[in-house]
């Protein structure tokens, strides 16, 4: 029984221990959900999300309630009433003979009336914009802009955090495949070094060409410890860039050498730096268009419904009216903002223009790298084939007597920075790659 929970906790250990491979998608996958500047950037799509139904909102009527009650310490409404003026003397006459003399006196004074020292006034009314130079329309258009804009500045982030990503993830790839090219060079003077202390013991070479191998082999330990340190330092960013939490990951990727990319038209218009150019000329002839319709008139229809008790009795009424504003002093200054408007208008046109320019000249340089980088790699792979041969003809040459133990180290090194060179080369290439397809939109 022990022997059997032995073999179980020894499988699942096996289990933890495995490293979890990841593919260059997974990584950039991961990057683009963990990074800070792209959860920002969603944040801004949404608050401009808002922002565009915010706007729609003002199609609608604008409904208020307003209700107030108040206690004056007198009437806000006085005056006197002075009967004696308001009777005709016919009207007198038939009264003094229908009243008695005190009431006739009494009609002779003056009365004072007060109203209106309390109360309680409520009211709803909804108003519906019928003209208002366009800025309800032009502003729902600013809106959808900004939405477009946010969207934009998440996908030049997203590329920004996926180009970082495939960066490190090729230099990873370059340190451990240098670190083959290392193992491969150490078995390689393992090889040597056998071959030469043999010789040396059979007097047939000198004991200066094995301490020749051996400083050599030095070198190589020397490397693999550099390369080390590297891989752990490049394998830590790439993990705390993709929010990964193991940093003992394993990254899948193939080193074949992929067709050429092949030239296309280049279309600036599917590049989002100039849709985002493309939308600043777009918001500001509509900021334009606001400036306009903030200086012209204003129409409004509506309806309400009332009520007050100011006359000591509750009363309701209903009404509707139409609103007619003219800015008039306002032209002054707002001449001066629709000119201002155009200014800034016409100044995003000539920057669209110039920066066109300028993108169709980076996707050349872009593609000019593709190239560049692509028969790099292919001298990189002839260059692999001829140090190869060269060390193998040296190695021979050596072992027949007719070369130096400094001609066969010499060869060994040329073939490692040939292989050096590919490995350099491949993931300069793979970049150049995603700079290309990042320049022409894609």
């Amino acid at each position: 029984m022990k022997k059997l929970l032995a073999l179980i906790a020894c499988f699942v250990c096996c289990d933890y221990s495995v490293a979890q491979t990841y593919t260059l998608e997974q990584l950039k996958d991961s990057a683009l959900h963990n990074n800070i500047a792209i959860r920002h950037a969603r944040h801004s799509i949404d608050a401009a999300r808002q922002q565009r139904k915010e706007a729609f909102t003002k199609y609608f009527p604008n409904i208020s309630g307003t209700g107030l009650w108040f206690n004056a310490n007198k009437g806000m409404a006085k005056m006197d009433i002075d009967p004696s003026g308001m009777i005709s003397p016919e009207l007198g006459a038939s009264l003094a003979q229908m009243l008695p003399a005190e009431a006739l006196a009494a009609m002779s004074n003056p009365i004072s009336i007060s109203m209106m020292k309390n109360g309680t006034i409520g009211s709803l009314m909804a108003v519906q914009p019928v003209f208002a130079g366009g800025q309800i329309i032009n502003g729902n258009k600013l809106a959808k802009v900004g939405e477009d804009v946010s969207r934009l500045q998440l996908q030049l982030s997203e590329n920004e955090v996926e180009k970082t990503a495939e960066q490190y993830f090729w230099q990873l790839v370059s340190l451990q495949e240098k670190m083959k090219t290392v193992e491969a060079v150490d078995t390689l003077l393992a090889g040597i070094h056998k071959d030469v202390d043999v010789a040396v013991r059979a007097g047939l070479a000198m004991r200066n060409d094995l301490l020749q191998v051996q400083l050599r082999q030095n070198d190589i330990q020397s490397q693999r410890l550099k390369l080390q340190n590297g891989i752990s330092i490049v394998r830590l960013l790439l993990s705390q860039y993709c929010g990964l939490r193991d940093t003992s990951f394993v990254i899948s990727y193939q080193t074949e050498t992929t067709e050429q990319l092949l030239h296309g038209d280049f279309n600036v218009q599917s590049v989002p730096e100039y849709q985002l150019l493309s939308k600043q000329v777009e918001a500001t002839g509509l900021q334009k268009k606001m400036a306009v319709g903030q200086n012209l008139p204003t129409v409004a229809v509506g309806a309400g419904y009332n009520y007050h008790n100011l006359l000591d009795n509750n009363h309701t009424f209903g009404m509707i009216f139409a609103t007619v504003s003219v800015p008039i002093s306002d032209w002054w200054g707002g001449s001066h903002a629709i000119k201002r408007r155009k200014i800034e208008h016409q100044k995003a046109v000539e920057q669209l223009e110039d920066n066109t320019q300028l993108l169709k000249i980076r996707m050349l340089n872009a593609w000019n790298g593709v190239e560049e980088s692509y028969q790099q790699l292919l001298l990189a792979k002839r260059s692999i084939e001829q140090a190869s041969e060269n060390l193998r003809l040296n190695r021979d040459y050596y072992r027949a007597g007719t070369s130096k133990m400094s001609d066969l180290l010499e060869a060994q090194l040329l073939y490692q920075q040939s292989l050096d060179k590919q490995t350099d080369a491949f993931a300069d290439y793979q970049n150049k790659l995603l700079e290309y397809r990042q320049a022409i939109g894609q």
